[in-house]
């Protein structure tokens, strides 16, 4: 099965928490990694009278498992939490690490804990800008358009934009 998953990190040196994220991604059992994005600087995307936020890195990556996809995710919160991703406070709060599972296959889910696709990943250009970038004539589940499309119809605001750090790569 191919896993997309959204990474991003707006707290330290992003850019070495997002490749830690990736590495710890390609390192998991019976996964492979099978394509990355480039770096993308983000503005935050906060609710009206939210505290400022300092800039996210965000990327995508895109597995092949054979995990489950409950299995997968839990391995994904495992790593942020690994990584220092705190999970209280105020929401949206600034993060080391966030990793989203968009989508894996066809599969469609509903369940309190897990929602296939990311509900709001069509809607946002963080997700759809790398994405394009990687598998710009993917259909996304439960939608009609490819990614391409749907970026071409997002607001230009929040910015997104190619980061001037490039990936670390493990040797």
């Amino acid at each position: 099965m191919e896993a997309i998953l959204s990474l991003g990190s707006n707290l330290g040196d992003r850019c070495a928490h997002l490749t830690a994220a990736r590495d710890a991604l390609a390192s998991l059992p019976h996964t492979r990694l099978v394509a990355t994005s480039r770096l993308y600087d983000t503005e935050p995307v906060l609710p009206a009278g939210s505290a400022p936020q300092p800039a996210f890195l965000n990327a995508i990556v895109i597995v092949e498992t054979t995990l489950d996809v409950h299995d997968l995710s839990t391995r994904m919160h495992a790593i942020e939490d690994r990584l220092g991703r705190l999970r209280a406070g105020e929401s949206p709060a600034p993060r080391v690490i966030d990793i989203d599972l968009i989508c894996c296959g066809d599969l469609v889910l509903d369940e309190p804990s897990l929602r296939l696709p990311h509900p709001r990943a069509a809607s946002r250009r963080f997700v759809c800008a790398p994405l394009a970038e990687v598998r710009p004539d993917l259909v996304l589940p439960g939608q009609t358009r490819t990614v391409r499309d749907l970026l071409a119809a997002l607001p230009c605001v929040p910015g997104v934009r190619l980061a001037r750090e490039p990936w670390a790569f493990a040797t």
